[in-house]
């Protein structure tokens, strides 16, 4: 079976098909940067790095643009709250987001425009409008004609008699009907401008994307995507006003993630809802964050639980004992190709809508039948599965360092946080192994149980004593 998955335009599953074989074009919409980014980011921010990996694990050459709003009202007031530029503001979390970036462990996109420095090209899209009659002039201000565009609403499937100015749709009286929308804002005092023809102001929000997608892939093309509360009236806008322009289809299909909600609520810095990348990370592994949202469906919404994040982080250190004890144990002769049967097993689930739940159950199922297999003394020929597993756990994300830096770096954490050091379990161990070596069962027994009451245990394997942390 090949690919297929939902497409918020069409309402429905579709097999996946790009324009150019072989090749994908996908744009996502990345974050406003005017305050450090939430989990709630983090989720769309992972859905579709994860997309973009399997993508290319598919055999996709893959050419991914993911924006940075860095002009913006919530911007602005932000850079007057702090005596600020817009500028300084937007370079703060730019500079911030690269960081969560790194430690969630995301793949760099193709692209990552920011919309200040596609000014001209914005400035083109608008003027085409105007000249076409799709948008009006008033002063300064440039608005979209939303009744002008036959289709608007159709990927939101909400009809125009009924829609009603709100969210992020600008009132205005001026305005021909309440629902257009602003291309460009004349400028105000104390506030970034550009020379345009309508006079010195700044560009919309929607327009924006507009402008940045079609300068890196063309128009039409393959994928756009971004979460759910984005569908309208952002990506609608951006929809109208884009084949308001070239007479062209947009966006083929679109992908959008669920919500993350916090006791049934969207989580969202307007709300104070929120918690940041950093405050989770402080807490958990990246990976564990991962799997944590892997475990359910991307377009489902999910209520924030701290009790599964940590299920999670087990479960990823399940993934990280088991890769290190395949490693230690089993011999890489024979075959160097992965083993097919898990791989198949994982794209069966992926192809079907990005079915990360079921592709997770397929590791977990793989993974305790090797460690069966390990108990059994059974290590013969399973080279080509720890291969197949390490690849797809790489496909979603999961494995992001060698196993034994992970696991040691996590329990090095967890035993500081029990007051005890690294170096003083590893003295204790050494002493352990002189009393054994001097028969002194009776102090090597102590040693084992001081250590036990501590939180961490021994195990002794051919390659030496290690010691392990027990939650």
């Amino acid at each position: 079976m090949s690919l297929q998955f939902y497409n918020t335009l069409s309402g429905k599953k579709e097999p996946f098909a790009p324009l150019k074989e072989g090749q994908v074009g996908m744009y996502v919409c990345g974050v406003t940067v005017y305050d450090s980014c939430h989990i709630g980011h983090a989720r769309s921010l992972l859905t579709f790095d994860v997309i973009y990996r399997y993508l290319m694990f598919l055999g996709y050459r893959v050419t991914f643009v993911r924006n940075f709003t860095d002009l913006d009202d919530k911007i602005i007031q932000r850079a007057k709250e702090e005596g600020a530029t817009s500028d300084a503001i937007a370079e703060r979390y730019i500079r911030e987001f690269y960081q969560d970036a790194a430690s969630l462990g995301l793949l760099a996109p193709t692209h990552e425009p920011r919309a200040t420095e596609h000014i001209p090209e914005i400035i083109s899209l608008i003027r085409r409008l105007v000249e076409k009659g799709i948008a009006y002039r008033i002063d300064s201000d440039v608005f979209f004609s939303v009744d002008r565009f036959p289709g608007y609403g159709k990927l939101s499937r909400r009809k125009l008699d009924e829609l009603e100015a709100g969210a992020r749709v600008e009132i205005d009286e001026r305005k021909k009907f309440p629902m257009d929308f602003a291309l460009w804002k004349g400028s105000k005092e104390g506030e970034p401008w550009w020379e345009s023809p309508w006079g010195r102001g700044r560009p919309g929000w929607h327009i924006e994307c507009s402008a940045m997608s079609t300068k890196y892939l063309g128009q039409p093309f393959d994928i756009h995507g971004g979460g759910r509360d984005l569908a309208f009236p952002h990506h609608e806008n951006e929809i109208a006003q884009s084949e308001g322009a070239f007479s062209l289809p947009f966006a083929r299909c679109w992908i959008h993630n669920g919500f993350l909600n916090i006791n049934q609520q969207k989580m969202s810095k307007s709300l104070g809802n929120f918690y940041t990348i950093r405050e989770i990370l402080q807490r958990y592994s990246a990976p564990a964050l991962r799997c944590y949202f892997l475990a359910s469906h991307y377009r489902s919404p999910i209520d924030f639980s701290e009790q599964a994040l940590a299920e999670a982080e087990k479960g990823v250190e399940r993934i990280y004992e088991t890769i290190d004890r395949l490693e230690r144990s089993v011999s890489p002769n024979g075959s160097s190709c992965p083993e097919s049967a898990l791989l198949d097993a994982f794209r069966k689930e992926m192809d079907e809508d990005f079915n990360t739940p079921r592709a997770l159950a397929i590791i977990f199922e793989e993974i305790r039948a090797l460690n069966r297999l390990l108990d059994e003394g059974k290590n013969g020929g399973l080279y080509p599965r720890v291969l197949a597993l390490k690849t797809v756990g790489e496909v979603l994300g999961l494995l992001q360092e060698q196993p034994r830096v992970f696991l040691r770096e996590k329990k090095e954490r967890w035993v500081r946080g029990q007051g005890i050091s690294p170096e003083t379990i590893e003295e204790l161990i050494k002493k352990r192994e002189s009393a054994r070596s001097a028969k002194q069962w009776q102090e090597a027994d102590h040693i084992r149980m001081e250590l036990q009451e501590k939180g961490v245990t021994l195990e002794d394997t051919p390659g030496g004593t290690i010691w392990k942390v027990i939650r």
